[in-house]
């Protein structure tokens, strides 16, 4: 675990490292910020065309849900093991993704509409809102990503990733555990818990990224910072969504 220097495994500085090639263009922050804007309108162009598939073709909003889901994972595999790819792969991941999360998206709204209201636009403007306040608290160094920090939200994510991978084995073995789903006082901490840790991990991000560029990675390196960044806000809107549930089902 030593070589991460980004909880989110798609920012390894073990990968920005080995990517250092001085005959090309070299990596800049700002190149990656509009790299990443460009993804996250690939995004949200996605999204906006399942969301607009409800209520006439149902069907077809599912299977665009799955063809997201398992696109994206696809994709986001290939970018990971072939950064110099990401350039072509994480537009199509970023289209795939946003075709999963506007399926996801009306579902949640529709199951919660008369519980909870615009459940889905707060969650966006929470995801908005938590990320622009974690960028000024890196970019003011009034959260530090220290070795210790690193070490600790790494740690966290890791658990995180786990404690999922033990859910989904036991579930195929219809063991379930009720906190995971239900909206009791445990299981709304659980998803503050992670909720917190998907946002400090956007802390992460921007060192890993700050430093790749410090470290004069390749040009092509930006797209691939890009993407590790839309990867954790993804990560981070799916548990809004999820922590929000939550507290709607919570309402009698």
């Amino acid at each position: 675990m030593a070589i991460f220097q980004s909880g989110n495994p798609t920012l390894s500085e073990k990968i920005f490292s080995k990517s250092i090639d001085h005959n090309s263009g070299i990596m800049t922050v700002r190149g990656t910020i509009n790299k990443f804007g460009f993804l996250l309108f690939m995004v949200i162009a996605g999204a906006i065309y399942t969301w607009n598939l409800y209520p006439l073709r149902m069907s077809t909003l599912t299977s665009f849900l799955w063809i997201g889901l398992i696109g994206g994972f696809i994709a986001a595999l290939v970018i990971t093991f072939k950064p110099r790819w990401a350039g072509y792969v994480a537009p199509v991941y970023g289209i795939l993704e946003g075709l999963f999360l506007g399926a996801i998206s009306v579902i949640i709204n529709e199951t919660f509409k008369v519980k909870y209201p615009g459940i889905v636009l707060q969650a966006v403007g929470l995801t908005f809102g938590v990320s622009v306040a974690m960028f000024l608290l890196y970019n003011f160094r009034i959260i530090k990503a220290t070795e210790k920090f690193k070490s600790v939200i790494i740690a966290s994510t890791a658990g995180i990733a786990l404690f999922y991978l033990i859910t989904i084995v036991l579930g195929l073995f219809h063991v379930n555990l009720p906190f995971m789903y239900n909206s009791s006082p445990l299981g709304i901490g659980i998803s503050l818990f992670i909720v917190a840790i998907a946002a400090l991990n956007l802390i992460l991000d921007f060192d890993r990224i700050e430093k790749g560029a410090d470290m004069g990675a390749p040009k092509f390196m930006e797209w691939y910072g890009a993407f590790g960044l839309l990867v954790t806000i993804v990560w981070l809107y799916i548990e809004m969504l999820k922590l929000l549930s939550r507290f709607a089902n919570s309402r009698n």
